[in-house]
């Protein structure tokens, strides 16, 4: 009897891509292909001829994961009980501060944002300049919004003592909201399963030696995702520091996929490195510490993840340009989308790409 040879070849190319929103590119990025090849196998047909099965596509999977700036729930003592200030403008209507863009926090797998400052009712205020404080009530802004975790490494934290401190962590935990500390790492479960590994660092320890053994820490215990949130740069400075870059890219090298910075409260560009991401400054969110910021500018970095055959990578990076207010005037603490083709638009997109021109922000 006659015995056909049968040779199957499968080749598949998969394209790594980031674009702004609204087809806007960013700075360039090395594209990554990735090629699975089957050997060729030999298979023996007898009569009856054996019906073969066309090849199994590996499933493919995406999910968002959504990344906004500072939120500061609450004011400094001075501005606190003002009618026009956080606390009296929102009162007890959670869903407020994020109305304007809770399409985004609700449809996606992961939000995070940077909690600047204790969520307490309880200790003293810290001697210094500028002190936060945010009722302990406001963390239902946080679970009725959608944030599935905040970094909490940041100079705020200890506005109000190791008091408020720890109450804030005891508002977080009763709250199921999960967070990361400084010079700490933590594990989070998305609801399709993703393992995100959490790190975080303030300016004052950035150290790069520590912060590669704690990413690769994160990725022995299973990290599919792994974002590396630092403290850091100069604050009211469009552009990033050398040492913001050097940790970042860095922090890259060592197998963090995604960088989400924070301090400066001004938006920073988004540089794509390797594998990764880097977004050096989001600036400020749902801010309540300044009724009258001089740059309302702000931004959603809303990150496509992939998941393939077991594999999770990044895809494309969507980009919404936002007021950190509903109006101009001043601060209401409503961040809310600016539309596309608009000044206001361009000048967001501007200072995420690197070609803003404006003077830095004299900050004291």
């Amino acid at each position: 009897m006659d015995t056909r040879v049968i040779k199957g070849l499968m080749l598949a190319v998969a394209l790594l891509g980031i674009v702004g929103c609204g087809g806007k590119e960013l700075p360039d990025q090395p594209e990554t292909t990735e090629t699975a090849i089957t050997q060729p196998a030999q298979i023996l047909e007898t009569q009856p001829p054996q019906t073969e099965s066309a090849p199994t596509e590996p499933e493919i999977e995406r999910f968002v994961f959504t990344f906004a700036g500072d939120c500061t729930f609450g004011a400094t003592p001075s501005n606190y009980n003002l009618d026009i200030g956080f606390p009296k403008t929102v009162g007890e209507d959670y869903g407020y501060p994020f109305a304007n863009v809770i399409e985004y926090l609700e449809n996606d797998e992961f939000t995070m944002v940077n909690l600047e400052g204790p969520l307490t009712d309880r200790g003293y205020p810290a001697e210094k300049k500028h002190v936060f404080q945010s009722s302990a009530a406001f963390v239902n802004i946080l679970t009725e919004n959608s944030v599935e975790a905040v970094t909490i490494a940041n100079n705020h934290t200890m506005d109000y003592g190791n008091t408020g401190y720890q109450s804030t962590l005891e508002t977080l935990e009763n709250a199921g909201v999960p967070y990361v500390e400084r010079d700490s790492s933590t594990l989070v479960t998305t609801k399709n399963g993703l393992t995100v590994g959490l790190y975080a660092a303030v300016y004052y320890k950035l150290d790069v030696e520590d912060m590669t053994e704690e990413i690769a820490a994160l990725k022995e215990q299973g990290a599919d995702v792994i974002i590396f949130a630092p403290h850091w740069g100069a604050e009211g400075v469009y552009r990033p520091t050398e040492e913001q870059k050097r940790v970042g890219r860095a922090a890259i090298d060592a197998g963090a996929d995604i960088v989400f910075g924070s301090h400066p409260h001004v938006l920073q560009p988004v540089e794509r490195y390797g594998d990764g991401i880097i977004y050096y400054s989001l600036g400020n969110f749902s801010f309540g510490g300044n009724i009258y910021p001089r740059d309302l500018d702000t931004a959603l970095m809303c990150q496509e993840v992939i998941r393939e055959d077991g594999q999770v990578r990044l895809g494309e990076l969507t980009i919404i340009p936002a007021s950190v207010s509903s109006v101009s005037d001043r601060n209401n603490f409503q961040p809310t989308p600016f539309q596309p083709g608009t000044e206001d638009y361009e000048r967001v997109m501007s200072k995420l790409d690197g070609t803003f021109d404006g003077p830095n922000l004299k900050i004291q």
